[in-house]
């Protein structure tokens, strides 16, 4: 071990399990000697593990590593939504990752509560605990201080459905080329990103499933076909020269549906209507039909139950028919005694 100097630096010299390692420390001698034997204490006590101390980082700068590994293992959906949360996480911690605390995190979530709802500040603290655990992972800090930070209790998700009235009118309202997308939407619980991804290589007309690939959460699905929607693709037109389902004269595939679909909204009399509630649509319906949320979950791609028990409310007058199936368990006692049974 020593010190030397290169040019105006002091520069410290060591080994860790046999491997050279050499550190600037500035422009003082007496600071790098300070260095050296600080790193030779730790050393002596076997605290010193190296990376930690050579590859200090800030959040920002781990961003940009961490953003490489998003790319590469998120959907592109949750990779735009990851840039969008990392603008206020790295304007609040500046500083490196190791002098992040839990108590800091607290306070920004609390902070964060003044300007945006708690959905928000729920993605943003989930987005730093899972940098966290990566960092550890990949030997930048030692322990993850997001982990004891719990999310806050979020209100009921917006929850606006069709009625068959609405559906229909909605229906007869839309272009040609938007109503097959919107019967897609209804009988398949799809995001519109998806539904618009979609190739004819997507779909198996003789299983009658539909398996995408390109999903939110980057993770494989397989979606069942109703007759409806067989009988829509069996007639849908199919461009010669593009794989894509949905696609211009060009066989370009449309890429943005909005004006359509609201001027659809509009010639049909349904209000305060988008078209992510055809999803809710699809769920509704199902779940007030008897299927189980279990099903539903499968259906909808969510990881957890959580998102799908929005729908729970809407399942009560046929859990009041399944508790009716009970009524003849206990047979009242006049019953009983006229049918000449002991009391």
């Amino acid at each position: 071990m020593a010190v030397y100097k290169k040019g105006r630096q002091w520069y410290i010299d060591y080994y860790v399990k046999g491997v050279r390692k050499r550190k600037k420390i500035g422009p003082s001698k007496q600071v790098a000697e300070l260095a050296l034997k600080d790193v030779e204490l730790k050393m002596a006590r076997g605290e010193y593990l190296g990376i930690y101390e050579e590859r200090k980082i800030t959040l920002a700068q781990f961003a940009e590593e961490y953003l490489a590994y998003a790319r590469a293992n998120k959907a592109p959906m949750s990779v735009r939504r990851d840039l969008i949360s990392l603008v206020p996480l790295t304007a609040c911690f500046p500083d490196y990752l190791s002098a992040i605390t839990t108590k800091a995190i607290e306070e920004y979530k609390a902070k964060r509560l003044d300007t945006v709802k708690p959905a928000t500040v729920n993605k943003e603290l989930a987005l730093l605990k899972h940098m966290f655990t990566k960092a550890m992972e990949w030997g930048y800090v030692k322990q993850n201080p997001a982990k004891p930070v719990k999310l806050l209790k979020e209100p009921p998700g917006r929850l606006r459905y069709l009625t068959p009235d609405e559906l229909s009118r909605l229906l007869e309202a839309c272009a040609p080329h938007l109503k097959p997308i919107v019967l897609m939407a209804v009988h398949t619980g799809m995001r519109r990103r998806e539904i618009l991804s979609l190739t004819w290589s997507d779909i198996d007309l003789r299983q009658r499933t539909i398996t995408l690939t390109k999903t939110k959460n980057n993770e494989r699905r397989i979606i069942p076909l109703n007759s409806v929607l067989m009988d829509a693709l069996r007639t849908l037109p199919r461009h010669l020269e593009s794989p894509h389902l949905f696609c211009d004269r060009d066989g370009c595939p449309f890429d943005r549906i909005d004006n359509g679909f609201r001027r659809a909204c509009k010639r049909a009399a349904v209000v305060d209507f988008r078209f992510h509630d055809l999803r809710h649509t699809f769920a509704s319906h199902l779940i007030m039909r008897g299927v189980n949320l279990r099903s539903v979950q499968e259906l909808l791609g969510h990881k957890t139950a959580r998102m799908t028990t929005r729908y729970t409310h809407l399942s009560a007058p046929h859990l009041q028919e399944t508790v009716s199936l009970l009524d003849t368990l206990v047979v009242p006692d006049e019953s009983r005694a006229k049918h000449g049974e002991p009391r």
